[in-house]
Formats: C-alpha cells, structure tokens, sequence
C-alpha cells in the first residue's frame, strides 16, 4: 500500500532532448512513471534535508524533469495527506514558505521501494549502474 500511494497522477507531458515537461495533455503511460520517479525523487530529498516547492522544482529540474507548480504543487500535497510528508510554515523575506520532510511512514515507503528500485536495475540497467545506486543507500537509511 505504502508504494502504491506514489504511483497516483494527472495530465500529460512531452519529451525533448532528455527532458520531460509535464503538460496539461491526455494521460500517457510514459507520464505516469516518470511522475512516480519524481515522487520518489521528492521523498528522497525530504529524507536528506527539508524541502519546498521552488526548491523542489529546482532540483527535479536538474534531474531533467519540467513539473508545472500545478503538477509539483498537488504530488506535495498529496505526498504530505498520505501522511509520507510532514509541513511546516515559515515567513521568508514576508511571503510564506512551506517546508515539507519525510516522515517515518515515508521512510517506510522509500525503503520498501529499495528492493524494487534494484531489482529494476539490476534487469534494465548496464552493469556498474547499481553500484552507484548503493552508493546513494545511506540517505534512506538515516
């Protein structure tokens, strides 16, 4: 149930040169995987360090993914309505930010997609990918 919680989305996308921009398109299947990576992108950061929307965008962007704020902001809000995400307000330079972490039932769902994660690797990925995954275990596991 935990995993399933993360698989969950709306619209569509398009794909160039490597990056996704999520759009307000038809669902396609291709769309609904990369916005679970994404949320599970979101869960591993919160597992790092606090986290907020811009901030966020920012990131996922550097991974390669353009999420509108009405695609980024409702997977925030539903992540923290599962309860995998925890929020807490703060005034920042007079505007109101919101920062979200991980919670133990998100860490929870981060660890139980561990297995799943190498298991994939291990068949679609070429060999010495998965040791760089390892590499990234120690976040999940603090």
């Amino acid at each position: 149930m935990l995993v399933e919680t993360l698989i969950a989305g709306r619209g569509g996308l398009t794909a160039k040169e490597g990056r996704v921009r999520m759009s307000g398109a038809k669902p396609t299947g291709l769309r609904d995987v990369l916005l679970a990576f994404a949320r599970v992108h979101i869960l591993h950061h919160a597992a790092e360090e606090r986290i907020f929307g811009a901030g966020m965008a920012a990131e996922l962007s550097r991974h390669g993914y353009r999420l509108s704020p009405g695609t980024l902001y409702p997977i925030l809000h539903r992540l923290h309505a599962d309860g995998l995400l925890s929020a807490d307000a703060e005034v920042i330079d007079g505007k109101k930010r919101k920062y979200y972490r991980i919670t133990a039932k998100g860490r929870a769902c981060l660890k139980a997609l561990l297995p799943k994660l190498e298991e994939l690797a291990d068949e679609v990925l070429p060999d010495g990918a998965r040791e760089h995954a390892k590499r990234k275990r120690h976040a999940v596991d603090r």
